[in-house]
């Protein structure tokens, strides 16, 4: 049940009703926050306005979109949302076996390394971003430019807050929430309840 107080569907202003009406049948997430984001609609269609064209890498974007769905994806477990797990916002660009196990393992799937960089990075921000270090982020700059690091850490911010956010106001369905790490090394799938 949300924490925020849900409005009335007929009562939603034009961009949340559209939202509200256009969620699928099973998709009572979207259509709660929707209700519940009638207390400051401006906010969300802003964030969104923000989100969607830099997450499918339109004009202006400097990194691929195949990268920020493996990442989202890997945040989605470590958030513990399984709404945004089972959401395919890029089909065309991670397989539905990468999608469902692979960003969990990426030892273990064929990822690039710079795929592999990117879900390490997701991981460590989401566990342990007090550990990130000199020597972490020049690994990082052998798989991405100045641009492509700023646009994939400000990417993997937003699907860590977003994501926890809507878990805390109960506008999502969870799972296994985050265990803060015990040591200075990212957890991996593994040492997650």
């Amino acid at each position: 049940m949300s924490r925020l107080p849900l409005a009335d569907p007929q009562d939603l202003p034009p961009f949340l009703k559209s939202m509200h009406d256009g969620a699928g049948e099973g998709d009572w997430s979207t259509r709660h926050c929707a209700r519940a984001f009638a207390a400051h609609p401006d906010i969300l269609e802003r964030y969104l306005a923000f989100y969607y064209p830099f997450h499918a890498s339109e004009p202006g974007s400097v990194l691929d979109g195949r990268i920020k769905e493996l990442v989202r994806l890997r945040i989605a477990t470590l958030n513990g949302c399984q709404t945004c797990k089972a959401a395919r916002l890029a089909p065309s660009d991670v397989s539905e076996q990468e999608a469902a196990i692979g960003v969990d393992d990426p030892t273990e799937a064929a990822f690039s390394g710079r795929e592999r960089a990117a879900l390490a990075l997701a991981e460590q921000m989401a566990l342990d971003h007090l550990s990130f270090d000199d020597t972490a982020m020049r690994g990082l700059r052998q798989h991405f430019s100045h641009a492509e690091t700023l646009e994939l850490m400000m990417m993997i911010g937003q699907y860590i807050g977003f994501g926890r956010m809507l878990a805390m106001l109960q506008l999502e369905e969870t799972h296994c929430p985050i265990e803060p790490a015990a040591d200075p090394q990212p957890q991996t799938a593994g040492s997650l309840r």
